[in-house]
C-alpha cells in the first residue's frame, strides 16, 4: 500500500490495477444489489419474450375460426398478467441499479477525497486545481452515468438478446439462421465501435480537465485579470480549449454516425421475414409461429439501438475512472506513520546538517541550529533564502533530503504525523480562511472540541474580538471564500486566534503581522509573548521590533546559514546582518523624522 499522510479507520480497499477492475471492485461491495438486478433483469426479459409467443398463439386461435375464439380471452388475460408482473420485476431491477450506481459514485467520491487529503504538499504543488475539480465532479458523474443507465442498459439489452434467441430456437431451430448471423456481425461491429470510441473518450475527459483548469485559474485570479486588463487574453485561452473539447465531441459524433448495427438490423429483419415466409410456404412453419418469430426479432431492436448510446456512456465512464485512478495511484512521499512516536511535545528543535531541494533546485544546504524549549528564534534573509521552507520542514510538510530534524530528541520522521502536526501551529503570510462562520474558522484546529468561551478568549488575545462584534452576526458571521470579505489585518488576527486556540508547543509565525497596523501589532505581541511562555517560536518577520526580542536569530543567504546568535552578537560579528540592520534602521530613522506617528516598527527585508 502506498504512503499516505491521512487514512480512515476500517477503510475499504478497492482493486486499483485497472479502471475496469476498480469499477468492478466498487460494484462487488454491494453484491446483493448486483445479484438482485441481474436476476430481476433475466426474469423481466423472460416475461417480455413470452409476449410475442402468446401473440402468435392468438393469431393461431383466430385462424382456427370459432373453435379458437374461446382461447382469445384467456390469451389476452395471460398477456396482461405477464406484462404487469414483468413491469413489477423490472421496477425492482431499476431500483437495484439506481441504488448501486449512486452508492458506487458516493464511495468513489469519498475514496478520492480521502486520498487527496492523504497526499503530500509536493503532490498538490504539481496539480492543477481545475483538473482535480473536474475529476471530483464531472468524471464522477460520468462514472455514475456509466452504471445507470450505461451498464444497466447493456446488461438488460444483451440479456434480452440471448433470451430472445433462446425462445426463437425453442420455437423452431430453423429460425435461428438470421438472428445468429446478425448477433455475430453485431458483436464484431460493437467491438470495432468501442475500439474507435475509447481514445476519443479519453481525449474528451482529458481536454475537459484542461478547460476546467483554465476556468478555475481565471476565476481564482480574477483580481489580477481585471487589474491588468487581461480579460481578452483569458477569453482567448478559454475559447481555444473549448474548441478543442468541441472537436473531440465532433469526433465522437462522427464515430456514432458510422455505427452500422441499425442498418444491419434492417437487413436481418428483412432476411428473417423472407426466411419465415419460405418456411410457411413449404408448410414447415405456421402463420402464428411466423408472427411470434417476427415479434421476437423485433425485440432485437432494443439492444441494437440502445448500444450506440450505452456503450458511449461506458467508454466515457471508463475514461473518467482512468483519470480518477491516475490520481489515486499517484505516489506521495510522506506517510502518516500511525504507529510512530506520539508523546507530549516540549518544543526542543535541533537541525543537524539539513539539506533540502525542490526537485533539482537546492533550497537549503547544511543547516544546523538548536532551539531550546520556550525560545523564540527569528529567521532573517533575502527573498528566496529559504526561510519559509525551513519552517515547513519542522512539521513535515516536506521531508529533508539529507541530515535530520529532531524534536525533543526524536527524528520528525519517527513521529506520528497526527501527533507532530497537532502540536505545531503555523500562521502563514498568505492566510487561508474557509467560507464558514468566524467561529468555525477560529475553532478549525480543534473542531468540535472547542467551546465558545475558549474561542472568544483566543479572539481577545489576538485582538480580534472587537472587530468581530462589529459585524451584524458577530461570531456567526460567514466570511467569503479565503476570507475575501475581511481586510488583511482582520484575516491575520483570525488566523492568530486559530493558532492560539490549539495551544501549540511549537508556533511558526511566517510574517503573520505584516498587514496589521502598529498599534494593533503591539497589543498582539503582548498577548503572544504572555501566552507563549514555555513554547518554542520560529519567527519570520520584517519588523525590527520583533527581531530584537528574539532569543536567537538565524541569518540565511541563498539557502545557507551564514550566522546565528542574539541581536547584539550578530551586530558585533556578522557583517551581513550589521549592514542590513543598519541600513533599515537608518531608513526607519529617516521615516521617524518625517512622520513621527510611524515610529512603532520598521522593515528589515523584502520577502
Amino acid at each position: 500500500m502506498s504512503n499516505r499522510e491521512f487514512t480512515v479507520a476500517n477503510e475499504y480497499h478497492y482493486n486499483r490495477s485497472s479502471p475496469i477492475r476498480w469499477i468492478v471492485s466498487h460494484a462487488l461491495r454491494y453484491k446483493p444489489f448486483v445479484a438482485s438486478f441481474m436476476l430481476a433483469s433475466i426474469i423481466t426479459n423472460t416475461f417480455y419474450a413470452t409476449v410475442p409467443i402468446l401473440t402468435g398463439a392468438a393469431f393461431t386461435a383466430v385462424l382456427q375460426g370459432a373453435a379458437g375464439r374461446s382461447q382469445l380471452l384467456q390469451i389476452a388475460l395471460l398477456i396482461l398478467g405477464v406484462v404487469l408482473v414483468g413491469g413489477v420485476v423490472d421496477l425492482s431491477a431499476r431500483l437495484s441499479t439506481e441504488i448501486l450506481g449512486k452508492r458506487l459514485a458516493t464511495d468513489a467520491r469519498d475514496e478520492l477525497y480521502v486520498n487527496l487529503l492523504g497526499k503530500s504538499q509536493t503532490f498538490h504543488n504539481r496539480q492543477r486545481v481545475g483538473d482535480i475539480m473536474a475529476c471530483a465532479a464531472n468524471d464522477m458523474n460520468r462514472l455514475s452515468d456509466m452504471i445507470v443507465p450505461g451498464v444497466d442498459s447493456i446488461f438488460d439489452s444483451f440479456t434480452s438478446l440471448f433470451i430472445t434467441i433462446t425462445f426463437i430456437g425453442l420455437l423452431d431451430p430453423q429460425l435461428l439462421l438470421a438472428p445468429l448471423l446478425y448477433t455475430l456481425v453485431f458483436v464484431i461491429a460493437l467491438w470495432d465501435y468501442s475500439r474507435k470510441l475509447q481514445p476519443v473518450s479519453d481525449n474528451m475527459r482529458e481536454q475537459f480537465g484542461k478547460m476546467n483548469s483554465v476556468l478555475t485559474e481565471a476565476v481564482s485570479g480574477i483580481e489580477v485579470v481585471k487589474s491588468t486588463a487581461q480579460e481578452s487574453q483569458e477569453q482567448g485561452k478559454f475559447e481555444k480549449n473549448a474548441k478543442r473539447y468541441r472537436d473531440f465531441f465532433i469526433q465522437n459524433g462522427e464515430i456514432q454516425a458510422r455505427y452500422l448495427p441499425p442498418l444491419l438490423l434492417v437487413v436481418a429483419l428483412t432476411g428473417a421475414f423472407l426466411h419465415g415466409l419460405y418456411l410457411v410456404s413449404h408448410n414447415q412453419l405456421s402463420v402464428g409461429n411466423l408472427v411470434a418469430y417476427m415479434g421476437l426479432m423485433n425485440i432485437i431492436r432494443f439492444p441494437t439501438f440502445i448500444s450506440i448510446w450505452s456503450f458511449n456512456l461506458v467508454q466515457l465512464g471508463i475514461a473518467g475512472a482512468g483519470r480518477i485512478l491516475t490520481i489515486l495511484k499517484e505516489e506521495t512521499e510522506l506517510d502518516e506513520n500511525e504507529g510512530g512516536y506520539s508523546g507530549e511535545m516540549h518544543g526542543d528543535i535541533v537541525f543537524e546538517n539539513v539539506t533540502f531541494s525542490y526537485g533539482d533546485t537546492p533550497v537549503l544546504k547544511n543547516i544546523s541550529f538548536h532551539a531550546e524549549p520556550g525560545q523564540t528564534v527569528a529567521i532573517v534573509g533575502q527573498t528566496g533564502a529559504g526561510k519559509s521552507t525551513l519552517t515547513r520542514l519542522v512539521n513535515r510538510i516536506y521531508d529533508v533530503d539529507e541530515g535530520r530534524i529532531l524534536i525533543d530528541g526524536v527524528d520528525v520522521r519517527s513521529w506520528s504525523m497526527d501527533a507532530l502536526r497537532s502540536q505545531v501551529s503555523t500562521i502563514e503570510q498568505d492566510i487561508f480562511l474557509f467560507s464558514r462562520s468566524i467561529t468555525d474558522n477560529i475553532a478549525y484546529g480543534l473542531g468540535q472540541k472547542a467551546d465558545a468561551t475558549a474561542i472568544e478568549q483566543a479572539a481577545h488575545d489576538a485582538q480580534a474580538h472587537d472587530f468581530i462584534l462589529n459585524f451584524k452576526d458577530g461570531y456567526k458571521t460567514v466570511i467569503g471564500e479565503r476570507g475575501v470579505t475581511l481586510s488583511g489585518g482582520q484575516r491575520q488576527r483570525i488566523a492568530i486566534a486559530r493558532a492560539l486556540l490549539t495551544d501549540p508547543r511549537i508556533l511558526i509565525l511566517d510574517d503573520s503581522t505584516s498587514a496589521i497596523d502598529s498599534a494593533t501589532e503591539d497589543e498582539i505581541q503582548k498577548a503572544i509573548r504572555r501566552l507563549l511562555e514555555g513554547r518554542t517560536t520560529l519567527l519570520i518577520t520584517h519588523r525590527l521590533s520583533q527581531i530584537r526580542w528574539a532569543d536567537k536569530i538565524l541569518v540565511l543567504r541563498k539557502g545557507m546559514l551564514i550566522d546565528q546568535g542574539t541581536h547584539a552578537e550578530l551586530l558585533e560579528r556578522c557583517e551581513l546582518y550589521r549592514r542590513i540592520f543598519i541600513h533599515y534602521d537608518a531608513k526607519i530613522t529617516g521615516q521617524l523624522q518625517e512622520v513621527p506617528l510611524r515610529s512603532a516598527s520598521g522593515h528589515l527585508l523584502d520577502d
